[in-house]
Formats: structure tokens, C-alpha cells, sequence
């Protein structure tokens, strides 16, 4: 198998559609709407990052990016996901170099994190983690995982009173 990792064109959006249904078709804790999603991010312009994993001249994989809110205002985060890829190729690598492609591309793009929602044993091989700040309504703590690009650090000053000498 020689995959190939490429935006998407217009002619994969019925295959994406189809490989995105295949791939969430048996997981209960899918409400089974994940392709639905993907079309209503691009109708509305706001999918990001669309990119397809093509074996030859067939669609096996795809992930998605889109923007997202953080309420204390922080800017440049994006969503991963839906990810998608046909259930016969699942464990070949296909979703891993989907994510690296995808994550190094948000990079490039100037993002600041990226934050998904998904299995931590899977999610936690890219560097994201589970922080305690950031929730979302109705989803279990520990599959809220976010990915910050730049860790922020905080420089402590004490009081001026603290340089006294005499």
C-alpha cells in the first residue's frame, strides 16, 4: 500500500462522506451524524483543514479541522475531527499519518492548539493530553484532550520589597 496524504478535492467529497459513515457505522458512542458534520463545516466554509489519505486512485482516510471557541478568549485553537478511515485498513498507520499531516499543517497555519474529543490511549501518542481547564458540557473529562503548539509560562515577580538589602 502506498498512501499518499493530499487535500481534498471535490470529487472526494462523496467518497470522504461514505468512508466517514463506513468508519463510525459500529461505535456506540457515535450518534452516527459524523459525515453529516463534515458537510455542514465545508457548506459553512469553516472546514480548515480537509485532508484525504488516497491509496492509487482510491479515498481510504480523512480527517478534519475546523475552528473553535475557548471562553477565555484565546484565539487560533482549532478542532480535530471527524477522522475517518475505512474499517478493513484500521491499525496500517493511515489514521496516524493523517494526524501528523494534519497537526504539522495547523502548525503551519500560525494555530496555538488543537483540542479533540477521543480515546486518550490513541490520542495520547501525538502529545495531547487531558488539562483540567478546559471542558466541554456533557463530555467525560479524560476524552477532552487538547494539544497546545506553544506551552505558555508564566514569569512569577515578587513584591520590590523582596530586593532589599539593608
Amino acid at each position: 500500500m502506498n498512501i499518499v496524504i493530499r487535500n481534498e478535492i471535490e470529487s472526494d467529497i462523496k467518497a470522504i462522506s461514505e468512508i466517514t459513515k463506513a468508519a463510525f457505522d459500529n461505535l456506540p458512542i457515535s450518534n452516527h451524524t459524523e459525515q453529516f458534520i463534515i458537510n455542514a463545516l465545508r457548506d459553512s466554509n469553516a472546514l480548515t483543514i480537509s485532508l484525504v489519505a488516497v491509496d492509487g486512485k482510491k479515498v481510504v482516510g480523512h480527517i478534519a479541522f475546523s475552528p473553535v471557541t475557548i471562553s477565555d478568549g484565546s484565539l487560533g485553537w482549532y478542532g480535530l475531527g471527524p477522522i475517518s478511515v475505512l474499517p478493513e485498513l484500521h491499525k496500517q498507520g493511515i489514521g496516524k499519518s493523517l494526524v501528523h499531516e494534519g497537526l504539522s499543517a495547523l502548525k503551519s497555519l500560525g494555530a496555538k492548539g488543537c483540542v479533540l474529543v477521543g480515546d486518550p490511549g490513541y490520542y495520547e501518542r501525538f502529545g495531547f493530553r487531558s488539562l483540567p481547564d478546559l471542558v466541554i458540557e456533557g463530555v467525560p473529562q479524560e476524552n477532552v484532550l487538547a494539544l497546545p503548539f506553544e506551552e505558555s509560562k508564566s514569569v512569577v515577580v515578587f513584591h520590590d520589597g523582596f530586593a532589599a538589602n539593608g
